[in-house]
């Protein structure tokens, strides 16, 4: 197995979600910034206000910055704090899902479209009707795309239960059900929800959901999907635990089973990736707090080669540092 690569050396990027779109790979992180904002387990000093997009036509070739795409102040209901986005491609239009706290500090998920991949995107007037929390992820399936989305802590999942919102944020008890991250399928025009967002169940080996204090296999954030083999991989960060994880089901809704541990802890508290395959190869997309002397806020951008074993099991890849 290849080392990881570092992809842009010279500026700090973090929470890829990466396609192919037209024979290359385009990169879709978060843009982490120097913001004087104290570290808390909120999230504040990840004050990021903007996205580039960069792409390659190979995995050890040049990245090309294509510069900014999206930005705070572009967007009409933007509070604060552009977290992790993802993209998807439909009809010809490339469509950037984004999480943003709107002017009451909550997290709701918006819309923005372009005309290729690379941007400008123009957001949407209003963020997604019945929207909430972050990390989203789009997955197509036989034509039918796929929101994945949540995260606790700074990510707000634990102030909603059945996608209405608490009056006061808590979690279940240990020993109880984990809080669930969220699937929900698209509209056709790719700008709103078709139905209700649903729970997507982790299951132990013998069927029963994993628990809130499993923290070495429970969901925290980062929501991935992608097939191999027939099968549905959803992959996951444990968040505390600073492992990506990941359960395989039989259709995009799950219930998905626990398989084991895709990446070891990184140097750095947050654990963010996508994975993608790219000429017969398969890669993992991530980040860590290396370069940046360790501030969990300043990441840095990464590939590496996985591999599967001969039962699908992903190999477990080393992320060749511990938590701080």
């Amino acid at each position: 197995m290849k080392k990881a690569r570092y992809l842009v050396p010279d500026d700090y990027m973090a929470d890829p979600a990466v396609h192919v779109f037209d024979g290359r790979l385009y990169i879709y992180p978060s843009h982490d910034r120097e913001s004087g904002i104290p570290e808390n387990d909120n999230g504040d000093h990840f004050d990021m206000n903007d996205y580039h997009v960069f792409s390659m036509d190979d995995i050890d070739g040049r990245v090309t910055d294509h510069g900014v795409a999206l930005r705070v102040q572009d967007i009409p209901w933007a509070g604060r704090q552009l977290w992790d986005c993802d993209v998807a491609h439909k009809d010809g239009r490339y469509y950037m899902y984004f999480p943003l706290k709107d002017r009451n500090d909550i997290f709701r998920i918006g819309v923005a479209v372009a005309d290729r991949p690379e941007g400008p995107f123009v957001p949407q007037p209003d963020p997604v009707r019945g929207s909430y929390s972050i990390d989203p992820a789009i997955f197509e399936d036989d034509g039918k795309y796929f929101m994945y989305f949540g995260g606790i802590w700074g990510g707000q999942l634990q102030r909603y239960r059945d996608n209405r919102a608490l009056e006061a944020a808590c979690f279940p008890a240990d020993g109880s059900p984990a809080l669930c991250p969220k699937v929900v399928r698209l509209t056709g025009d790719m700008l709103g929800f078709a139905e209700e967002p649903r729970d997507l169940t982790i299951l132990d080996g013998s069927g029963a959901p994993l628990t809130q204090d499993d923290t070495a296999r429970r969901f925290f954030e980062a929501s991935w999907m992608h097939r191999y083999g027939g099968k549905y991989y959803f992959s996951y960060s444990t968040g505390d635990t600073h492992r990506l994880c990941y359960a395989t089901g039989d259709n995009p809704y799950g219930p998905f089973t626990f398989r084991g541990v895709i990446l070891t802890p990184v140097t750095g508290w947050t654990t963010h990736h996508a994975i993608v395959e790219y000429r017969g190869k398969w890669y993992l997309f991530h980040h860590d707090c290396i370069p940046s002397g360790g501030k969990t806020w300043l990441r840095s951008l990464k590939v590496v080669e996985m591999e599967y074993d001969e039962d699908g099991s992903i190999k477990t890849i080393d992320g060749g540092g511990g938590t701080i």
